[in-house]
């Protein structure tokens, strides 16, 4: 792929998948930030913050390229690991509400401060506060990949190149940088200019942000209780209709396709009957979005697809039941009924 096509996705889609657990960890970092600044302890600029984060965030990619071009996916994070690592994010960003919301006292101390040896030998602690956060969890966004992220991580490792890797990674970043750089000034703009509501109003976005990273979290590994799940909960299932789509057997195997795009999985349900051991095949084109990590979190299978391709997974014979499958953020889900 060529890096000009890199930068152009880390610009447009990549910058909107990236936006939500990413995009929420930066917000509530600059409005813990903005609260001291309105509760008069200190002005806030609104630049400094925001590209510390997107600097480190780019050295740390950059970095992270240069090893997966030499080991390849050797250092890969396992799908558990980000699921928990996402579900801490969340969670990081409901206690920062709680801090903006005055809720009681200990949340103050979820707030990212630097140590005080750093802040003893920088003359101005403002300043020094203002990026030392922010440059924090951008090194950290490497361990919350988003479905386009991935996909570069799954080029830098093709390419078999330390140097290759790096540009890969590092242009995608880029290409990110300016929907990033919005949300990170016009938070702290907003922090201005309307200094009466903009705590209330930046907690009740945090906390809705929160809870979709810890929900993605949970669905992703598997969390008994989803919208899926108890949509279908509700559904008529019909055994002997839905017996009729039962896919071909040959040479003793279940055939079953499942077609990603950066929209999500098509058929988002599928039905296999019990006791047959099943090929189940993954067709990409152009997908970009958290859907090419796929994730079957009851199996405890999954892969990262590439953009464009195909890929195939074997089932193991399965008892009766259902199935969940989603992606790495749980954003996309669906389906698949053994009866």
């Amino acid at each position: 792929m060529e890096l000009g096509i890199i930068f152009l996705t880390g610009l447009t889609i990549g910058g909107l998948t990236c936006l939500a657990v990413q995009g929420g960890l930066l917000a509530s970092v600059i409005t813990a930030r903005e609260k001291e600044g309105i509760e008069g302890k200190e002005k806030v600029n609104p630049v400094y913050p925001t590209l510390a984060f997107l600097i480190c965030k780019l050295i740390a990619y950059v970095a992270f390229g240069f090893v997966l071009g030499l080991f390849g996916s050797a250092i890969s994070l396992t799908s558990g690991v980000q699921s928990a690592i996402q579900l801490f994010a969340g969670i990081y960003m409901i206690i920062i509400a709680l801090n903006l919301l005055d809720v009681h006292p200990i949340f103050r101390y979820a707030v990212i401060q630097p140590p005080r040896f750093l802040t003893k030998r920088i003359r101005s602690k403002s300043k020094s506060g203002d990026i030392f956060a922010p440059a924090l969890l951008g090194f950290m966004t490497i361990f919350i990949p988003c479905g386009t992220t991935l996909a570069m991580e799954a080029l830098a490792i093709s390419s078999a190149s330390p140097i290759k890797g790096a540009l890969i990674l590092g242009t995608f970043v880029l290409g990110t940088f300016p929907m990033f750089f919005g949300v990170g000034f016009i938070t702290a703009k907003l922090g201005e200019r309307f200094k009466n509501s903009f705590l209330k109003i930046a907690a009740v976005s945090l906390i809705f942000l929160g809870f979709i990273s810890i929900y993605g979290g949970l669905v992703a590994m598997g969390a008994p209780i989803s919208i899926n799940k108890i949509t279908s909960s509700f559904k008529e299932d019909d055994s002997k209709k839905l017996s009729l789509a039962y896919p071909p057997v040959k040479n003793g195997f279940q055939e079953i396709t499942i077609n990603v795009s950066s929209n999500g999985y098509s058929p988002s349900s599928l039905v296999l009957k019990e006791g047959i051991s099943t090929k189940l095949k993954l067709k990409t084109i152009d997908a970009y979005s958290c859907a090419i990590a796929f994730r079957i979190p009851a199996l405890k299978m999954g892969v990262n697809l590439k953009p464009s391709g195909t890929e195939v997974l074997d089932l193991p014979k399965l008892s009766k039941g259902n199935y969940d499958f989603t992606c790495s953020m749980g954003m996309y889900t669906g389906v698949i009924k053994v009866l």
